[in-house]
């Protein structure tokens, strides 16, 4: 069993390099102030899929985009593809653990995943990264599928008093091998649609956080935090060679998936 360590500033540094880097990156989407690149594995390394995604945010703060991030009881309001998620325990003032599940494209089967998040401030933008271990109480599940965040994490920037981009830069191995047309759906439909219900949901949640506990704020304030404690010593790292592996290569698009490709936020 592997320990978990929590990151230091470089790391959070590295990531915010790695959200920035533009080298090697294949743009898949860019339009309407949204952005999807795509990275290739190197040859004969593990088919990791990593995707990089970016939104400008008029109208909206980093704080308020920070804050949206860390809200699960907003998440759980905006987010068209969550099942479940909430904190489990929190580690230090920064650092906690979590559950997130959510839909996949027909047929595929869903996915949930358990992570360590951790987050910092630097200079003026916001980064918070998560990556996946084990919890004694969350073992994989029969009717989810478990996926694997080897390195993933959102990074916001300032662009202006009002205004602010966020970058969301994943290495996931979403145990499975997947079809061609996941993978193209992905960057070129899903995710930019997630990114714009996320940059409305940004502009929504100054309104909606008055009237649901407005001063309650956690990732801000520890002292609000209530979780139980939990210690590094009783987590191990997530490696996706110990969970099952699911060939879903030759599933075909569901017909009503097929046809929804309308992009609308309503």
């Amino acid at each position: 069993m592997e320990p978990v360590q929590l990151p230091d500033e470089d790391a959070f540094r590295a990531f915010q390099a790695q959200c920035e880097a533009e080298q090697d990156w294949q743009c898949r989407y860019n339009r309407d102030g949204v952005a999807v690149w795509g990275l290739l594995p190197p040859p004969g390394t593990c088919p990791v899929h990593r995707v990089k995604c970016r939104v400008e945010m008029p109208g909206v703060t980093a704080a308020t985009a920070y804050d949206v991030l860390h809200d699960t009881d907003y998440r759980k309001k905006w987010d068209p593809n969550v099942i479940d998620t909430h904190d489990i325990a929190r580690i230090t003032d920064n650092a906690d653990v979590g559950y997130y599940s959510w839909k996949c494209p027909k047929p595929l089967k869903n996915r949930d995943v358990v992570t360590l998040r951790s987050w910092y401030v630097l200079d003026k933008s916001y980064v918070i990264v998560h990556f996946s271990i084990k919890h004694p109480k969350y073992p994989p599940r029969k009717d989810l599928v478990r996926a694997v965040s080897l390195w993933a994490g959102y990074y916001v920037r300032p662009t202006g008093n009002n205004s602010c981009t966020l970058t969301y830069l994943a290495q996931v191995d979403p145990k499975g091998s997947l079809p061609k047309w996941v993978v193209n759906k992905s960057s070129q439909y899903l995710a930019p649609k997630l990114l714009k219900k996320m940059h409305k949901a940004c502009l929504k949640y100054p309104t909606w956080k008055q009237e649901h506990n407005s001063n309650l704020k956690p990732w801000l304030h520890p002292s609000q935090n209530l979780l139980p404690k939990m210690s590094l010593s009783e987590l191990t790292l997530q490696h996706a060679s110990s969970l099952e592996n699911i060939d879903e290569s030759g599933l075909t698009e569901a017909g009503e998936e097929r046809g929804d490709t309308s992009g609308s936020e309503n």
